[in-house]
């Protein structure tokens, strides 16, 4: 890490240090990054984001953040290293997953309960080089040629897709796009693509094409009515209930991982209902969009 910008740190405010990580992780990841974007995520004035700027390229030990005057952005330079962050697909996919909070995910603030400690899945990590055209396919609407494997075809298999999202279903990373294997759209599993990914030419297949993605369900969760009353009480107020009912809405696709990751069972009911707790009373009306 550069002694520039982490061995003056006591002397900086906190948030500082935050957008210059954030400046690598969108330039390193994206491939571009404008002024404005700065002052959009952090609320700060342009003059302040170019001193930032300004001063990160100052402090880089390898490589540059190139200004592109006509299209008004700057590119990482073909030798850029980053030097507050590690360079993994991670970092810019728990940015992604939550951006509307940068500061809890950009860096760990002081808190006054010391003694917390936090269960996460393991990080599946991409290389750069599936990754990277990935998230520029998206932004540009491109096609890519990329080898994807699964359970029911473990051998690598070549597929062209126009990926328009990322998800992120509380468990592992997915990416919505067009496959033109199955003239279809499709979830697919990112820790399953394999190789490198080769961005292609434009596509007109667009996100607003994807009627199941432009559903919007909602799920009536509930607590199990095998439980007693007072049992049902302790569940409703868990997830602050009203009325006894918990009303979610979300797209369609995405109403299954929403339900895996409330352990909400959708088959034959458990035999122990302390065990099943939430049911989805709803579930009849649901059935198309379900797993």
């Amino acid at each position: 890490m550069s002694e520039h910008l982490i061995g003056s740190q006591t002397n900086q405010r906190w948030e500082q240090i935050l957008r210059y990580r954030y400046i690598e992780l969108i330039a390193l990841w994206e491939g571009k990054l404008t002024t404005r974007q700065l002052c959009e995520t952090f609320g700060i004035g342009r003059q302040q984001a170019n001193k930032d700027l300004s001063s990160y390229r100052r402090a880089l030990t390898q490589g540059d953040l190139i200004y592109d005057p006509t299209a008004k952005h700057y590119l990482p330079s073909s030798d850029f290293q980053p030097i507050l962050t590690q360079g993994l697909a991670s970092e810019y996919l728990q940015l992604a997953a939550q951006q509307s909070d940068v500061q809890r995910i950009l860096g760990h603030l002081p808190v006054a309960a010391a003694n917390v400690e936090i269960v996460t899945a393991p990080s599946r990590e991409l290389p750069p080089s599936l990754l990277r055209p990935i998230i520029q396919a998206i932004t540009d609407c491109r096609r890519i040629d990329v080898d994807y494997v699964s359970l029911n075809n473990p051998d690598r298999e070549g597929r062209i897709v126009v990926p328009h999202t990322l998800v992120w279903t509380g468990y592992r990373w997915h990416v919505r796009a067009w496959c033109e294997k199955n003239q279809d759209f499709r979830d697919f599993v990112l820790s399953r693509f394999r190789g490198e990914a080769d961005l292609m030419d434009c596509s007109e297949r667009q996100a607003a094409e994807d009627n199941d993605w432009q559903q919007l369900v909602t799920l009536q969760v509930e607590p199990d009515p095998r439980l007693r009353t007072d049992q049902r009480e302790v569940i409703a107020h868990d997830y602050n209930m009203e009325n006894g009912r918990l009303s979610l809405t979300t797209r369609a696709k995405l109403a299954p991982y929403l339900l895996q990751l409330l352990n909400v069972n959708t088959g034959p009911l458990l035999d122990d209902p302390r065990a099943q707790q939430l049911v989805l009373s709803n579930q009849e009306s649901l059935q198309n969009w379900l797993m």
